[in-house]
């Protein structure tokens, strides 16, 4: 684009310069034949003079008008490329989106969670810092199913998912993983510490249809041990949420049969 500016500023810049050499040229014919009295030879040479003045105003009016339309061939040209470029980066965006965010909530899928799991891991290992999993579970998805149908529990699950985002830092990354599980990646991020970002997620209530609903969750977590794989890390976390499920569950039921 600057070059076609460069070439537009130089054809304006031929133009006027042109125009000035014409006006000194018609000028220079024109002054000798006043102060010499010949008229007739000063009418031959500025007929002369005319045509050939006229001739170059032709070629170069044909030389500018081709010029011109190359710079707007150029321009609709180079207008193209990007305007496909656009399309291939919108493209670009939606390829990433389908193969690393997951469609409902945004975060990251499975796969993408798995692959930066592993990459987290391979840093811990190195440089032997801390890295922490977090599982979490939401409570009571299948009766909100049953009562307002799928459509509420995906809005469920995206509520929960828009709050989790904010309850954890910019280097951590949250993963849906499939249904109402998901995973937490938190590295320079030691077990007890996990406490912060539960301590973000309490009083949590979810609005649909008219109606105002606390919901809840469970969670389990680990830290990584050197040498261990990403499978036994994310089975230890599994195990760990389970337990805490149980835990709830039947401190639950306790509550409940007292009453």
């Amino acid at each position: 684009m600057r070059r076609i500016s460069q070439r537009q500023w130089w054809l304006w810049s031929s133009a006027v310069m042109v125009t000035l050499l014409l006006t000194l040229g018609i000028a220079s014919f024109a002054f000798p034949g006043l102060l010499s009295g010949n008229e007739s030879l000063y009418s031959f040479r500025l007929d002369l003079a005319m045509r050939g003045l006229v001739g170059l105003v032709l070629l170069f009016n044909v030389y500018t008008v081709y010029q011109q339309l190359q710079i707007h061939r150029i321009q609709n040209h180079l207008s193209d490329q990007v305007e496909a470029l656009g399309k291939m980066e919108i493209r670009t965006e939606e390829v990433y989106k389908l193969a690393v965010l997951d469609p409902l909530t945004g975060l990251h899928n499975r796969r993408s969670g798995e692959q930066r799991l592993a990459q987290e891991i391979s840093r811990a290992q190195r440089h032997g810092r801390p890295l922490t999993v977090l599982m979490l579970d939401l409570n009571g998805l299948k009766n909100l199913n049953d009562k307002f149908g799928h459509a509420a529990g995906d809005e469920l699950i995206r509520h929960f998912a828009g709050r989790l985002s904010k309850a954890i830092r910019g280097s951590d990354l949250a993963v849906r993983l499939g249904g109402d599980e998901f995973l937490v990646l938190l590295p320079e991020c030691k077990p007890d510490e996990v406490l912060h970002v539960l301590g973000r997620l309490k009083d949590l209530n979810f609005d649909y249809d008219g109606q105002s609903m606390a919901f809840s969750f469970s969670a389990g977590w680990t830290n990584f041990n050197p040498g261990e794989s990403p499978q036994d890390l994310l089975k230890r976390a599994d195990d760990a949420l389970y337990v805490n499920k149980r835990a709830a569950r039947a401190q639950e039921e306790l509550r409940a049969a007292k009453t």
